[in-house]
């Protein structure tokens, strides 16, 4: 039996937490691929603004006109923040996270929620991620994706993977006061969990039926960009991940192996040798960034500059 919400009509059994900063246009996208759910159990979105330019325009909330909307507004203290916000404010029996620039496949809600019913031993549950392959960009994102959650699946089902671009946790493990993401975290906040979870013994279990599609908005050098301004937040969030004494970066024989992994499925996927390249550059440059604040923080022992981004 699915994990039972109360019999109110008015509970939903999913609650569907997007964070988002200034991003709307992605996020209607988001919001149109959730209205088009097919036999999906009953759900609730929550839509945390994390101190956005300006306030939700009104083509985000005549969603609501199509499921339960509750927009939630914060001054801008970053995506861990915000997603602990919608937990504090939702009511589901499963917590599902997604990104603004996520679009659910039709049926992912549905097989999520079967998933969730056929594995009762299981607290938390990765999706199936996927990119959009009609930009460069995207094929790079999915060669990754696709590479990633291949080489990180486990034997048993689970895997050793965590995304919130997808991600979908039961209530009961959460406290709901608290929230599930370290607020200190500003980039990489889904990877310091699943490091909490390895430390207690637990994976996601891998749900493949259940597709979310990360269509990046950006341009390549928008990404480029990116990668550089996430560079020294995410450098934060790996010290904070070796503390605990837990595994979570591959090494470089097992970078090297996935790297040639994609090199072959690039060609064998028609995705194509440049979305290789591109995502080899963009993983390079977020390695001699990061790898640069980490020799200036030692060489001038003190903290640089935090970014918010």
């Amino acid at each position: 039996m699915l994990e039972p919400a109360p019999s109110s009509s008015s509970v939903p059994f999913f609650s569907v937490v997007i964070p988002v900063f200034n991003d709307w246009s992605p996020l209607d996208r988001c919001l149109r691929s959730l209205a088009e759910e097919t036999h999906a159990p009953s759900f609730e979105v929550l839509v945390v603004d994390d101190g956005s330019r300006e306030p939700a325009p009104e083509f985000i909330r005549r969603w609501a006109d199509s499921f339960p909307l509750e927009i939630l507004r914060q001054p801008h203290a970053g995506i861990a923040s915000a997603r602990n916000r919608g937990i504090q404010n939702s009511r589901g029996s499963i917590l599902v996270f997604v990104d603004a620039d996520s679009k659910l496949e039709p049926h992912c809600l549905s097989a999520l929620a079967s998933a969730i019913e056929q594995a009762p031993e299981h607290g938390c549950f990765q999706l199936h991620l996927t990119g959009d392959c009609s930009r460069l960009v995207g094929r790079a994102e999915e060669l990754r994706l696709m590479t990633l959650q291949s080489h990180m699946l486990q034997p048993d089902g689970c895997i050793r993977y965590l995304n919130t671009a997808g991600f979908a946790i039961r209530r009961k493990r959460v406290n709901v006061g608290e929230g599930v993401f370290e607020p200190s975290a500003l980039r990489s906040e889904d990877t310091l969990f699943l490091a909490n979870l390895m430390q207690v013994g637990e994976l996601p279990l891998f749900v493949p039926e259940a597709v979310v599609q990360h269509a990046i908005p950006l341009s390549l050098l928008g990404c480029f960009l990116k990668d550089v301004r996430s560079a020294f937040p995410e450098s934060r969030t790996d010290a904070l991940i070796a503390q605990k004494g837990v595994r979570i970066r591959v090494g470089h024989r097992e970078r090297l192996s996935m790297a040639s992994s994609m090199w072959k499925s690039s060609k064998r996927q028609s995705i194509g040798r440049l979305a290789w390249f591109v995502v080899l550059a963009r993983q390079g440059l977020l390695r001699i960034v990061s790898g640069a604040y980490a020799f200036f923080r030692a060489r001038r022992g003190s903290h640089l500059p935090e970014s918010s981004s």
